[in-house]
């Protein structure tokens, strides 16, 4: 199956006085799979409707391979989608649904077939041809929506938060399988989601978006451990935002104080002075004991929950409220009240300066 770089150039829409999309650039290359992930409101379906055809910016071009598509029509594009809602025909066959946009097409009878069977061994529907779509469970239908977007054998593949309606446990398996069978075939894919993890899961680069703009993009380890911004931090995961002072520097390290306690993070362009430090919970480890070190942060735990592997605390210190997800210790969860010593890092851990909000 052929794939295609996707490029947007300054694409822009509106709708009314209203900016949904704000001077968007974004490559997306042959086999890679891009997430854009934010908020609800924050442009990333519209700019996936632009991609497919569906909208047409109000200002940039749209380019696959080397075609500028921003005027074409979306059965010109050599673009499948897959939509939130699967939008299968409940009076069509599994197999019918999946013929459905060959037969518009007007492709031969014999290549059709070919197509579609191909498309429903790729995702594992054989046997289910006859059944309709009332007849599946999510996922199958989930895998239908898929299939049909494969027997048009496009060079750019759609998802528009395809996951949304299922529960948990089959929205982790069903991710995975969309992510194998990108891979497997090499094709290049533009993933919406609001879903943090399940755009950390699948991704080879996200773009976070937030009031139009794409704000970080970037590999999901660097988008999660180097937050370019505190939208980015808060809405990858979860994080805590402490205030914090730069009181040296060695050339690879950058030392901090934070409230009584003594930090050190990998060095950080023009930090000086007041900072903030972005803590992911996980990165805090909880001691009973005082260490006699300046390394950790005092406190009290006000509040403490069981989550089976760890435990979850929200911890009173010197700099404000802390959250925390420790695994459990030998003696079981902590109740509030204990006296604790929080040791931060050196992994999890980045510095937003100013302007950096």
């Amino acid at each position: 199956m052929a794939s295609a770089q996707v490029s947007l150039e300054g694409i822009g829409k509106r709708f009314g006085a209203t900016v949904a999309v704000d001077d968007v650039t974004l490559t997306v290359e042959p086999g890679e799979l891009v997430t854009l992930l934010g908020p609800s409101g924050c442009g990333k379906t519209t700019t996936l409707r632009i991609v497919a055809g569906l909208e047409t910016p109000t200002h940039g071009r749209v380019h696959i391979g080397a075609d500028d598509v921003t005027d074409l029509p979306p059965h010109a594009r050599d673009v499948s989608m897959v939509f939130q809602s699967y939008a299968l025909f409940p009076h069509l066959t599994v197999f019918e649904n999946v013929a459905y946009g060959l037969r518009i097409l007007r492709r031969p009878e014999a290549e059709l077939r070919r197509a579609v069977e191909e498309a429903l061994s790729l995702t594992g529907l054989e046997g289910l041809e006859r059944r309709a779509p009332a007849a599946l469970s999510g996922g199958q239908q989930q895998r239908v929506a898929v299939a049909r977007a494969l027997a048009l054998r496009p060079q750019v593949l759609l998802f528009d938060e395809p996951l949304s309606n299922l529960d948990a446990k089959l929205r982790k398996r069903m991710r995975g399988e969309i992510r194998a069978l990108q891979q497997r075939l090499g094709i290049t894919a533009l993933y919406v989601t609001h879903d943090q993890t399940e755009a950390l899961a699948i991704s080879d680069r996200i773009a976070v978006m937030e009031a139009g703009r794409v704000r970080q993009l970037g590999a999901p380890i660097e988008v999660y451990t180097r937050p370019a911004t505190r939208f980015v931090a808060d809405f990858i995961g979860e994080a805590n935002f402490l205030p914090a002072e730069v009181v040296g520097h060695d050339g690879r390290t950058v030392r901090l104080r934070v409230g009584p306690a003594s930090i050190t993070v990998a060095e950080v362009d023009r930090a000086t002075g007041p900072v903030t430090l972005v803590v992911r919970p996980e990165a805090i480890r909880v001691q009973t004991r005082d260490p006699g070190s300046a390394g950790a942060l005092p406190g009290e735990i006000e509040r403490a929950a069981y989550l089976g592997m760890a435990a979850e605390y929200l911890v009173a210190t010197p700099v404000g409220p802390v959250a925390v997800s420790d695994p459990l210790m030998a003696e079981g969860l902590l109740p509030p009240g204990t006296k604790v010593w929080l040791a931060l890092g050196p992994r999890g851990l980045a510095v937003l300066t100013d302007g950096a909000d």
